[in-house]
Formats: structure tokens, C-alpha cells, sequence
């Protein structure tokens, strides 16, 4: 079946403004836009999500995905994006089945911004199985100083999150935008996407990304909802330079999800699956020497 027809809907990511120091003095600074994107589903009103605006496209596909409301790319026709209007309109192939019972009731989370996950898809989590990923210290430290030396958004403006997939160390997608849920929720749609280009295997779960090996990294808290959308991904290891929440931890450790957090320079907490992290002393023993 054919790819979804996209718009590229590019918006630009910050705002130049004017502000008043301590001095009374008056400086030019860039902070993050923010905008509004009502996303209609085949004409029904699904959502408004407050992003940034950098791939409005992957983000509402990979929020139709984390949701569980479609099974696969292939049942979009198109997305369109129209900045003017603030709107995003979705086509698919055959509809949302039982839309009214699945997106009747949500839970709010914790994500900055308006995070809200419809309530069926927190009863699905003991339905997930992850891939046999495993991560060495040094690819975990290799992780965290790209990200380190990163040109984004948030070192010109701040107020941002940011999320990043990777295949082992190496960086496949970095997407930042004004919520956790919606960077994840972008590079979900950014993979679905790539997924859909390549030959799935018979019988795969298209929830599931068919590679082993990806590790997510985000800047902002592993609550429940990011533990989730992770696991519904394929992801195994998930990388955070903040903390966990407790139901975050508690998801984690049913799933076998890899939890490391803090992880700043060349210290970390691994809170979950410790099995699947390697470590590596002489890493260490070769900084003394």
C-alpha cells in the first residue's frame, strides 16, 4: 500500500522578542513558539496538541500511533497542515473503529503541556514485549555527550524538550518541541514512516518497530506515559538526563524496560532492568591512569 501523502508545514521554532533586565536595560533574546494544532480525523475533531511546530506531520501520525487509534501506517491516506488555521486534517483509508468508546475517556498526565493518554491504551501495557536490546556503558556515554554537543532549539531559546532515537550510538532522529509527549509522539510518526519503507516481517506487531537495538533518549521526566509510548515503539533502553516517576517504575520493571537516569557526564542511575545495561569499570580505571 502507498505512504500517506504529507504537507511539509514548516513553522519557525522561535520568536525574536524584547525583554527588560535587572539593569533596566532593554536586550534581544529567541524564545520557543508554541502553537495550537487541532487535528481532525475523516472531518471529527480528535485533539488540539500545543507544539512547536517542527514536524507537524510525523507528530500527528505518531500520536494516531502511540494512542492505538489506527494499526498501521498504511491506514492513512494524508495528512494536511495548515498553519493558518491552526489545523491538521487526516485522511484514512477505512476510519477509526469504535471511535466513540476509544477516545471517550482520557488520563491527564504529567507532560508539559496538555499530555493525555485515552485510558484503553493504559490497560494494553502487559499486551507489550520488547526486543532483546542490550546497551554498553560506553555506547550510554557516547548517547549523552551527542546529545551534549547538539545544536538545538533549547540552547537558543531554552523551554523546550528534547527526544532522540538511536541504534545502538548511532543518532537516527533528534526532535524537540514544547512537550516530552509530543517529541516522542513525533518520532514515533518518524519511525512508523521509516518502517513503512521497509519489508516488515510476516506477523509483526505493527506497533512495534521490527529492529532491535533502539534506545530513546529524552531530557524530560520517565513518567508512565513516556515508559509506554517507549515500549510501544520496540524500545527497550530508555536514556533521560532528569528522573522517574514512580508508576514510570513501576511500568518499567513489569515490561523489563531499561530505565537510566541522570545521566549526565559520567554519571547515571540505572533504575530497571539492570541486566540490560554492561558495565564497564576499566572505563573508569583508565581516567585515573
Amino acid at each position: 500500500m502507498a505512504l500517506p501523502v504529507l504537507t511539509n508545514a514548516q513553522a519557525p521554532l522561535t520568536e525574536a522578542i524584547t525583554v527588560v533586565n535587572e539593569h533596566g536595560q532593554i536586550q534581544s533574546l529567541n524564545i520557543p513558539a508554541e502553537r495550537a494544532l487541532t487535528v481532525y480525523v475523516d472531518k471529527q475533531e480528535l485533539v488540539t496538541l500545543m507544539t512547536l511546530g517542527a514536524r507537524p506531520e510525523q507528530l500527528v501520525l505518531g500520536y494516531l500511533r502511540n494512542q492505538r487509534l489506527l494499526d498501521s501506517v498504511d491506514d492513512v491516506a494524508s495528512v494536511s497542515v495548515d498553519w493558518e488555521v491552526g489545523a491538521a486534517a487526516v485522511h484514512t483509508r477505512g476510519g477509526i473503529a469504535r471511535w466513540q468508546e476509544r477516545t471517550a475517556r482520557r488520563v491527564v498526565t504529567t507532560g508539559c503541556g496538555q499530555g493525555s493518554m485515552f485510558s484503553e491504551l493504559m490497560e494494553q501495557t502487559d499486551a507489550l514485549h520488547l526486543p532483546s536490546t542490550h546497551i554498553t556503558q560506553s555506547e550510554l556515554y557516547s548517547i549523552v555527550n551527542q546529545i551534549r554537543l547538539m545544536d538545538s532549539v533549547y540552547k537558543q531559546a531554552g523551554s523546550v524538550h528534547g527526544c532522540a532515537l538511536f541504534l545502538q550510538e548511532r543518532l537516527l532522529t533528534f526532535v524537540e518541541d514544547v512537550g516530552r509527549h509530543n517529541a516522542i509522539d513525533t518520532i514515533a510518526g518518524w519511525q512508523w514512516l521509516q518502517e513503512a519503507q521497509t519489508l516488515r516481517p510476516v506477523g509483526a506487531d505493527a506497533h512495534t518497530a521490527p529492529t532491535q537495538g533502539h534506545v530513546f533518549y529524552t531530557t524530560g521526566r520517565m513518567t508512565s506515559e513516556m515508559v509506554i509510548k517507549a515500549a510501544q515503539m520496540g524500545v527497550a533502553v530508555l536514556i533521560s538526563r532528569s528522573g522517574i516517576t514512580h508508576m514510570g517504575l513501576t511500568i518499567a520493571r513489569q515490561l523489563g524496560l531499561c530505565t537510566i537516569g541522570r545521566a549526565t557526564n559520567r554519571r547515571f542511575l540505572c533504575f530497571s532492568a539492570p541486566e540490560r545495561l554492561q558495565l564497564q569499570p576499566e572505563l573508569f580505571l583508565a581516567l585515573q591512569a
